[in-house]
């Protein structure tokens, strides 16, 4: 990672180092190291030395062993038998020799480490799916304790989406038993899914751990694995520079505490109201699961006038002379509105009704319909109210 570019907006060399090296902890990392080539920082942190800042980087190299720089280690055979033990002692080797000897890889490696040759990174290609498996130190017993692994595999995706610029609509946790019954599987698997697109670590934390808070494990777990292959492109807000705004915006969207109640309560616990293509107004909506993807499809607007408030039960009207009476005689001002559907529907009654928009001085506006199935009676209906 260059870094000298950024010293002065992370507030200096120091400041920088501690937060790399506290971000590399959490993903799994053990050891840092800063150099002034990206080589020597990497040979140095193979050996668990901390490095300088472009300070005695030769003197800090030279005292290294053989295996610390890979291209050094396939050599390591013969260059050990002429007595070199360290780095140092392969540069003062004469180059000539040693050129004549070797790969052109170990010289080259061997300059560019101590800066003396340009060095560049490899293209970074990201895969297409990401899968990432951790072995736990210990076997855990506890499906809420496998948190603690889990955390590391979600902050990898977390990058994985970050530098590919997309959310994820899903991922799986999976887990594997050290020892388990003949009876019992090996492996288990608990699948998450997202309303949204995301990849703010702290949300996909919490809700893993709303699910895993109610699972129950088979068998004393060794091993974790994390897949995702459901993304899609996700372009997040620029956070803001003024003092007071980031604190101000953050928390859990509305749509992140949806997700959260439905892992706690269970799906069917947290409903919203979802419109459906239906003629019966009171088949016009249906409750789904809140954390359920919104249907991309929306019902047409009604040709006629509909009330904002229907009842649940139709409240059946008395009749004078034939004409429908809600605190005196109505007035039809609109209609007849024929309907006739429902009877492929086994979960609502088959409808066949004339609609009328009716009125008086006392009701106002309402909605009422004449019942056209005898064997439900006939007669008048008052099914809402305009407001």
């Amino acid at each position: 990672m260059e870094v000298s570019s950024s010293l002065r907006l992370f507030g200096g060399e120091r400041i920088l180092h501690e937060r790399i090296v506290a971000g590399a902890a959490e993903l799994g990392w053990a050891q840092c190291a800063a150099a002034p080539t990206a080589l020597g920082a990497l040979a140095l942190a193979r050996c668990g030395r901390a490095g300088a800042w472009g300070i005695g980087l030769n003197a800090l190299l030279d005292g290294l062993p053989l295996d610390s720089l890979r291209e050094v280690a396939a050599e390591a055979a013969w260059l050990s038998r002429l007595g070199c033990r360290h780095l140092g002692d392969v540069r003062r080797l004469p180059r000539a020799g040693l050129a004549r000897r070797s790969e052109r890889a170990l010289l080259q490696t061997l300059g560019q480490a101590y800066g003396e040759e340009p060095w560049s990174a490899p293209w970074l290609t990201l895969p297409e799916v990401f899968e990432a498996r951790l072995e736990l130190p210990g076997r855990v017993e506890s499906a809420p304790a496998l948190m603690f692994g889990a955390r590391r595999l979600l902050l990898q995706l977390c990058g994985w989406l970050a530098a590919r610029q997309a959310g994820l609509r899903s991922f799986v946790l999976r887990w594997r038993h050290d020892f388990h019954r003949r009876d019992d599987p090996p492996l288990g698997e608990l699948p998450v899914r997202t309303a949204e697109p995301t990849r703010q670590a702290d949300h996909l934390l919490r809700l893993l751990g709303e699910w895993l808070a109610q699972v129950r494990l088979a068998a004393p777990v060794g091993e974790l694995s994390l897949f995702c292959d459901e993304i899609e492109p996700l372009v997040e807000a620029t956070p803001s520079l003024l003092p007071g705004v980031a604190e101000a915006t953050a928390g859990e969207s509305l749509a992140q505490l949806i997700e959260r109640l439905s892992a706690r309560l269970g799906p069917t616990q947290v409903c919203r109201p979802v419109p459906r293509s239906d003629h019966r107004p009171e088949a016009q909506q249906a409750w789904r699961p809140a954390a359920e993807a919104p249907a991309t499809d929306t019902p047409e607007e009604p040709a006629v006038p509909q009330p904002a408030w229907l009842l649940s039960v139709p409240l059946p009207l008395a009749t004078r002379m034939e004409r429908p009476q809600l605190q005196g005689d109505l007035a039809l001002l609109a209609g007849p509105h024929r309907i006739e559907a429902g009877w492929w529907d086994t979960g609502h009654a088959a409808a066949a009704r004339d609609y009328y928009v009716a009125s008086n001085e006392r009701v106002g506006l309402v909605w009422i319909y004449r019942e056209r199935r005898l064997e439900e009676g006939g007669g008048w209906f008052l099914h809402g109210r305009f407001g």
